[in-house]
């Protein structure tokens, strides 16, 4: 692609990942983000550990006016969709609110694409989409579904883009459905940086590591896994950001909707992640067991192959990377980006 990328939430955990790889690959990219989970200060660091500078625009997808703006004003060729709220448990909580921001924010990026011809998009989806699964692991043609409402917003999106590319085949049009990203940039310069209490085990794990928080709720040990809690497949987000370039590389030689799976194909238990960390970090981390979840499934990883054949991309980073690097972020940045 020769036109400039448009990133939509670019300053969050993994927007500004795949931005620092998209310069790296060297793209020109314009980020919109409303910073409203996120710090501009990582784009900052991206700035600096690349050498080289991104357009940033603090906006809201819903604001289709200034939307028309950024696209008025740049050339953009392809847009990376990372915009959006992505809580499993607060979704259940405020669920209008999240059809609110992911689908109606989603329409309002996809009718301004459309004005200015704009007719590439990787839309970052989730492995919430399939439910609860029949059976592990998961291929790209199983039956989807959603337990909670942030799953079934991803999954409104899912079908609201195949019935756009029926409608026009101008379109081309990749989803990526995300296991769970963990990790960091190995610099330890950018991470991710939940605001308030994290909804996601590792960075929970590192701020109890850290002594940010107490002690570690794990919801439920009554699954039936290899130890009675949850299992998942975890990624590192650099794996995952570089699948966003190889997506981005391909997108134009792919017709219609194209749906990949990101994982590992390896599925760990909380508690096997919370022993990895403890050996990993050198570093105690309290724990103790509480009621299951609303919405939670007892196992859920990746048969991420077709990734593999189709866009030449797999993970090559393994647990220990994974926690080395989350500990290398959370170590030196105890407070986030909140210097």
């Amino acid at each position: 692609m020769s036109g400039k990328i448009l990133v939509t939430g670019g300053t969050g955990y993994i927007g500004s990942h795949t931005t620092l790889l998209l310069l790296e690959a060297g793209y020109q990219v314009v980020v919109v983000d409303n910073l409203s989970n996120s710090s501009l200060e990582s784009l900052r660091r991206v700035e600096k550990l690349t050498g080289k500078s991104v357009t940033f625009y603090k906006a809201d997808i819903r604001d289709s006016d200034k939307l028309s703006i950024i696209f008025q004003e740049h050339q953009i060729e392809g847009v990376i969709h990372f915009a959006g709220l992505k809580a499993v448990g607060e979704s259940t909580q405020i669920p209008l609110e999240y059809y609110e921001q992911n689908v109606y924010g989603t329409l309002s990026l996809l009718k301004v694409m459309q004005r200015f011809s704009c007719f590439n998009i990787v839309f970052s989806s989730s492995a919430t989409v399939y439910g609860d699964p029949a059976s592990v692991p998961i291929t790209e043609d199983f039956p989807t579904s959603a337990t909670n409402p942030y799953g079934r917003s991803k999954l409104y999106i899912e079908e609201i883009l195949r019935d756009l590319s029926l409608s026009n085949e101008q379109w081309h049009i990749i989803l990526l459905r995300y296991f769970n990203p963990i990790g960091a940039h190995e610099s330890g310069q950018i991470g991710e940086d939940p605001q308030g209490i994290p909804n996601n085990l590792m960075p929970y794990i590192s701020q109890v590591a850290v002594g940010k928080r107490e002690k570690l709720s794990i919801f439920g040990n009554d699954y039936s896994t290899v130890d009675g809690t949850g299992v998942r497949d975890y990624i590192h987000v650099m794996d995952l950001s570089d699948a966003h370039v190889k997506a981005i590389e391909k997108i134009k030689q792919l017709e219609g909707v194209s749906t990949f799976n990101l994982g590992t194909g390896n599925g760990y238990s909380v508690l096997q992640m919370v022993k990895a960390f403890e050996e990993g970090a050198n570093k105690p981390v309290a724990y103790e067991i509480v009621a299951r979840r609303p919405g939670d499934i007892a196992e859920c990883w990746a048969d991420p192959g077709l990734a593999d054949k189709v866009l030449n991309w797999r993970a090559t980073r393994g647990l220990n990377e994974m926690v080395a690097d989350t500990w290398r972020w959370q170590s030196r940045n105890p407070n986030g980006y909140d210097i």
